[in-house]
């Protein structure tokens, strides 16, 4: 047996094996992190973002259908939940601060919560958008869990919301750093805040290697604003359907 088809032959046994692409992420999430320490985090080579182009490329030259790949790695979203509820033991150790700043922090998440459904939804509408892609894409601003349940009550579809909410949570972990920077901004709890509120548990993630404060106001974002979307987005479905949108 030639090279070739030496290799041909061990992907298809390694592919019939449902551990495959769960090892294959986290070696590559693994890799990725490692680069971007060794690059001193630069915003363009953030783990989850390199590790999702490389997982791309690697299903595409393989030819591997997406469901393939989620069948083997879906311990990983499993996970996303537990990660989730874990962010609530650095914001116990931040609960005088919290309530602190309790309601300028409501103010923001409000604001924050508000402008991104409606900027999605109107944006959407002028583009033509059918009411599923936009019930999809009314909630893609909170974590990828919320974010897919929401969009299921209101007849989205939660592949798409998917889709959607993973690039947002990275956009705002890559551009937190040098928005930071070029704002000039002080203070871990606001930084966290945006980030939870903006990027979810990728965003979560992105603010805690700032400072615990900064990851715990994060976590607090994050779960605020899945609320507050769980809200507002059923509400926002029923008055557009009220006006035949």
């Amino acid at each position: 047996m030639n090279a070739p088809s030496a290799i041909v032959a061990l992907w298809v046994y390694l592919a019939a094996s449902p551990l495959l692409w769960l090892t294959t992420t986290l070696v590559f999430y693994v890799l990725a992190d490692g680069l971007s320490a060794r690059l001193h985090r630069p915003a363009w080579a953030h783990p989850v973002l390199v590790s999702v182009v490389a997982l791309v490329l690697l299903l595409k030259a393989t030819g591997t259908e997406y469901h393939t790949y989620f069948a083997g790695a879906q311990f990983a979203h499993f996970l996303l939940g537990p990660a989730t509820v874990a962010l609530a033991v650095p914001l116990a150790r931040e609960l005088p601060k919290v309530r602190l700043y309790l309601w300028p922090m409501l103010a923001a998440l409000c604001a924050g919560s508000l402008s991104a459904i409606i900027s999605a939804v109107g944006i959407g509408w002028l583009l033509g958008a059918s009411p599923s892609t936009l019930a999809s894409i009314a909630p893609k601003s909170v974590t990828t869990p919320i974010a897919m349940a929401v969009a299921e009550t209101v007849g989205g579809i939660p592949a798409v919301t998917a889709a959607l909410a993973i690039p947002t949570g990275i956009l705002a972990a890559v551009s937190l750093a040098p928005m930071v920077k070029l704002m000039r901004l002080r203070g871990g709890a606001g930084i966290g805040l945006a980030a939870g509120v903006g990027g979810g548990g990728i965003g979560t993630a992105q603010a805690l290697q700032i400072s615990e404060l900064a990851g715990a106001f994060g976590g607090l974002g994050l779960a605020l604003n899945g609320l507050l979307t769980s809200l507002l987005v059923p509400a926002l479905a029923a008055i557009l359907r009220i006006f035949g949108i």
